[in-house]
């Protein structure tokens, strides 16, 4: 069964996070762990939109929050902190989110895009042409690159897809080359 087929079932045919009945999709929770069920929820274009571009959030479409932090799904739960963390100048985000209880792991994960930092105290990782990379981004290669502790080399050109930040250095990020997790330095990547 696909995973938006699934996700329906889950969730009534509605959106996990505002019950908004139309214009559904899945949308994956970042950084996916596993690229499946547990990493989706079924949301619409609205609540999408809003996740997706801090500029067009309007905070009283995420009073919906109120009920959906609650939902028994880790990938709800996640989004609905990113969302309460964001808005929490608001005053009522706050409270929520004073109630709101997610473990070590799941808070982690919540924080792995750096939702609920202060823009000041957020790191930001940038490729070697200044534009953002995001937890998630596709990435390539601009430089062959020795792999320390290995006689590996990182040829020139390697797209390295689903990169990890490293959320104390804003000059490293994480990803996969030749079936091998190595550390990335940013000035030698190009955004995909």
């Amino acid at each position: 069964m696909s995973i938006e087929r699934e996700l329906k079932k889950r969730s009534q045919n509605k959106c996990e996070l505002c019950s908004n009945e139309e214009n559904l999709s899945p949308y994956q929770v970042l950084p996916a762990k596993n690229s499946d069920l547990q990493d989706n929820i079924l949301a619409c274009n609205t609540c999408v939109t809003q996740i997706e571009d801090p500029e067009q959030t309007e905070p009283n479409h995420w009073r919906c929050l109120n009920d959906s932090m609650w939902s028994e799904h880790i990938p709800v739960q996640i989004i609905a902190w990113r969302m309460l963390s964001r808005l929490r100048s608001e005053g009522w985000p706050q409270d929520l989110l004073d109630m709101m209880y997610l473990d070590e792991d799941n808070l982690e994960w919540a924080k792995a895009t750096g939702e609920g930092e202060d823009p000041e105290d957020k790191i930001v990782h940038r490729d070697s042409n200044g534009v953002i990379i995001n937890a998630g981004d596709s990435v390539v290669l601009i430089k062959d690159l020795p792999v320390k502790g290995s006689s590996m080399v990182a040829k020139r050109g390697t797209a390295v897809r689903r990169v990890s930040l490293d959320h104390e250095n804003a000059e490293y990020i994480e990803g996969k080359v030749d079936g091998q997790q190595i550390v990335i330095i940013t000035k030698y990547v190009k955004k995909i």
